[in-house]
């Protein structure tokens, strides 16, 4: 199993809270693309749910350079393979400055860990998370991404990158690439094709024609 089939497993386990947090369906978008752009009847939802949507697109949380880290980290979760597009392709750090802006718990707890990051990388590397190489950017997720190899000093860290890796399994398998990554197809019609030839052949009606 390689790092994006590891990083991905340990996240599908939270999909399903994260649909519950969004409250979206599978193939459902949550980025800013759901925004109605006046606030007037929407099918399922009342006016102030209209307008309270649309102001929380309006306003920003993430500054640029923490959004450019958010989109580096998702891509690592879930990097572009010859299956699907990547994190960052099914706009899963729109998704996240939305779902953080809805859900006001997770930002100083993304802030912080945004932070963290950072101040690993400068005190090991001298320079930004986004401005590590690629080598050096996954030394550092190695030691936070698996919670019970991590060391002690880094529990903040495993802390913030649990938290990062379930927004991104939650946004990402929310949309359609994510459910076609995965091979749900949700409620579909089957197709009849009759009665099956050994069912037929049991009941000695294989010649039978209707």
């Amino acid at each position: 199993m390689n790092r994006r089939d590891t990083l991905k497993a340990i996240g599908l386990g939270t999909v399903s809270t994260g649909l519950l947090l969004n409250g979206c369906k599978p193939g459902e978008k949550t980025t800013p693309d759901t925004a109605t752009a006046k606030t007037e009847a929407v099918p399922g939802r009342m006016p102030e749910e209209v307008e309270r949507e649309k102001k929380l697109m309006a306003d920003k949380y993430f500054t640029e350079h923490e959004m450019a880290t958010i989109t580096v980290l998702a891509d690592i979760i879930i990097p572009k393979d010859e299956k699907s597009g990547s994190a960052s392709d099914a706009k899963v750090p729109d998704f996240i400055e939305f779902i953080v802006k809805d859900i006001p718990n997770h930002k100083l707890p993304m802030r912080g860990g945004l932070k963290w990051v950072d101040l690993y990388c400068l005190n090991h590397y001298g320079k930004a998370f986004i401005a590590c190489s690629h080598a050096q950017q996954i030394e550092l997720i190695d030691q936070i991404a698996y919670p019970s190899k991590a060391k002690a000093e880094m529990q903040q860290g495993v802390a913030f990158f649990n938290r990062m890796r379930d927004l991104t399994a939650s946004g990402f398998y929310s949309t359609e690439m994510g459910t076609k990554d995965i091979g749900y197809v949700g409620n579909a019609p089957n197709k009849w094709e009759g009665v099956p030839l050994d069912v037929l052949k049991q009941y000695g009606m294989e010649n039978v024609k209707i």
